[in-house]
């Protein structure tokens, strides 16, 4: 990744309709030889028990890449550890998404039904191969997606209350489409992309989300400079709703 590049990371969210608290659950942690992870996790059903289950799922995941170990073994590992801790009666889906500034390298773990949306190049791909929830079946695999880090790259990670929405009434959500219409020249900020797919699954869904519903959007992005010199600052900001 050139040196005038930068991250831009963002997460939109929210809970089931009529449920009090969602059972996605999203956290960042910076890697101890550079770069950031997220990790993003869909507990079975929703409500608390979800909560509970996606808690732990993200608790074991972010302590594994706060150690150094490396992304595969993170979901396995974190898979190991939902299945014996619940007696594979649980399951829980489980996205990572790595900037790894020691490899220069873009990766991507997926154990989850849904694609990851992926736009590099102009080109719009979904990351769709086969993968399991972690929790249930023994030696559960991630999909594992690896590539250069290239200015221009957007990943856009959802869980299935996006992915089904409008699924009832016979819609569904075209994201190639939404995408180009809302951002045709590759330049809208990653918070206001995760915004408009959160808002257009709600649509399809009348405003009542039959599901946790989470975006995450993550790109690659040219580096600002204030006069002379590029902004170093490093940002992180939350709006939370109390």
């Amino acid at each position: 990744m050139p040196n005038h590049s930068a991250l831009e990371a963002a997460v939109a969210k929210i809970n089931k309709y009529a449920t009090s608290e969602s059972g996605d659950t999203v956290e960042v942690i910076e890697r101890p030889l550079g770069g950031i992870s997220i990790v993003v996790a869909d507990g079975q059903r929703s409500g608390r028990s979800a909560k509970a289950i996606s808690n732990i799922v993200v608790r074991k995941a972010i302590s594994l890449l706060g150690e150094g170990v490396r992304d595969g073994a993170v979901a396995r590992a974190t898979h190991d550890y939902l299945h014996i801790q619940r007696s594979g009666k649980v399951s829980a889906e489980l996205n990572i998404v790595s900037v790894d500034l020691a490899t220069r390298s873009l990766v991507i773990s997926r154990n989850s039904r849904c694609p990851v949306a992926l736009i590099c190049g102009g080109e719009f791909t979904l990351l769709d191969d086969a993968s399991e929830a972690i929790g249930t079946r023994r030696n559960t695999k991630p999909t594992i997606t690896e590539m250069e880090l290239l200015v221009g790259t957007t990943v856009v990670v959802f869980t299935d209350g996006v992915w089904n929405a409008g699924s009832r009434s016979g819609g569904n959500i075209d994201l190639q489409r939404l995408l180009q219409a809302i951002d045709p020249e590759n330049s809208a900020s990653a918070e206001a992309l995760a915004d408009a797919i959160l808002a257009e699954a709600m649509a399809l869904d009348r405003g009542r989300p039959r599901d946790d519903a989470t975006v995450l959007v993550l790109r690659i992005v040219p580096q600002q400079k204030n006069g002379d010199e590029r902004d170093r600052i490093r940002r992180l900001s939350v709006r939370f709703p109390i």
